[in-house]
């Protein structure tokens, strides 16, 4: 019951949502400004006897080098008996953000690489963090905050929630490099599209040059614009940009249907058609017709008389309940019918693939 009260209140979001302009800054970015990853490899200590054990021999490396830099050199006996159930060896991992200045901080997100069972209470000790150029961009370090435990009373008895081998650190990491952008100087950009459009990319350059009143904005492909910053806005690109992603456009809307199997949730953009076709699957039987009637004005009228087409839905399963409907054919409507059949998640995965593949279905079918 549940499944089927969400399917529908995203279904009464995304129809409302079509009925509004959207801004450019919302549709696209300026190419080149953008997160850049950083990683780095860690050593995590303080752990209360949760962490890596002796099989995970690159965490024994790890902490004798790590002790070397501090100069304590251990001898190979002593190498042999070290115990690492307190230490534990990580990845870190962390965005830069675009015009990151050096000492901003940044968050972290550590993730346990050996066998260690938890992170908590740890404290992550001074790791680097490199670019995909191998500079060093940031340096992390703090103690760790994971979202989840693990609880054992012996005997097999055992609580875990969430993932306790991966934690994050706010704020954990100083940048120490920044990456150097100087956008005032440009004589053009680029705006690339979140979601390719030819229709879109041309809509946009249209309303640019309309708003700016000259040949300003060229859509290079489906998926960028390109637009020549005007002698006015020399020196001043931050502001053109500004006022650009200001500007709105009617939003071009395919239609979609996005199917998750995990959670059941079923998305649909707008009011999506399904053509007439019939699928068997499992104890259900699902029919999508589609019947000529004649429209007939009223004879004061000036209206023609004209065919329409009535399509309907109808499900049947092994218990003979018939579900139909008496107007059009549309995916919420086969959702409803669906859920009051008691078709699981997987049943609609199933089916709606079935009908893509069919050609039945006019939208664009997305599987998480």
């Amino acid at each position: 019951m549940r499944k089927v009260l969400t399917v529908l209140f995203i279904l009464f979001l995304s129809i409302n949502t079509f009925a509004f302009d959207v801004k450019i800054r919302d549709l696209t970015s300026v190419v080149g400004v953008r997160y850049n990853q950083l990683v780095g490899y860690g050593i995590v200590v303080g752990l209360a006897g949760t962490g890596d054990g002796t099989s995970s021999k690159f965490t024994i490396q790890s902490i004798v080098n790590a002790l070397k830099r501090f100069g304590v050199t251990l001898s190979q006996s002593e190498i042999g008996s070290l115990q690492t159930k307190n230490i534990a060896a990580v990845m870190v991992t962390a965005q830069l953000p675009p015009f990151a200045k050096q000492g901003e901080r940044i968050d972290v997100t550590v993730s346990s690489i050996g066998d260690a069972k938890s992170l908590q209470g740890g404290t992550l000790i001074m790791t680097p963090l490199k670019g995909p150029d191998g500079n060093v961009y940031a340096v992390a370090q703090g103690p760790i905050s994971i979202g989840g435990y693990n609880a054992g009373m012996g005997g097999g008895t055992k609580v875990r929630k969430n993932h306790p081998t991966v934690g994050r650190i706010p704020n954990g990491a100083i940048v120490e490099n920044q990456v150097n952008v100087d956008i005032n100087s440009k004589q053009s950009f680029i705006l690339a599209l979140n979601q390719p459009s030819f229709e879109m990319a041309t809509r946009i350059a249209n309303t640019i040059n309309k708003f700016y009143r000259r040949q300003m904005a060229f859509p290079s492909d489906g998926g960028s614009i390109k637009v020549i910053v005007p002698p006015l806005y020399r020196g001043a690109v931050v502001e053109l940009i500004s006022q650009i992603n200001q500007l709105s456009v009617d939003q071009i809307t395919e239609p979609r249907v996005v199917l998750d199997e995990k959670t059941g949730t079923v998305v649909v953009g707008g009011d999506v058609t399904i053509e007439p076709i019939s699928i068997s699957h499992g104890n259900l039987t699902i029919t999508v017709t589609s019947t000529k009637e004649v429209s007939q004005p009223n004879p004061l009228a000036k209206g023609k008389t004209t065919t329409v087409t009535n399509k309907q839905v109808s499900v049947n399963e092994g218990k003979g309940k018939f579900l139909t409907f008496s107007k059009g054919a549309t995916v919420s409507e086969l959702i409803q019918a669906l859920n009051k059949a008691g078709a699981t998640p997987r049943d609609m995965m199933a089916i709606f693939q079935a009908i893509k593949a069919a050609g039945a279905l006019n939208a664009k079918l997305e599987m998480m």
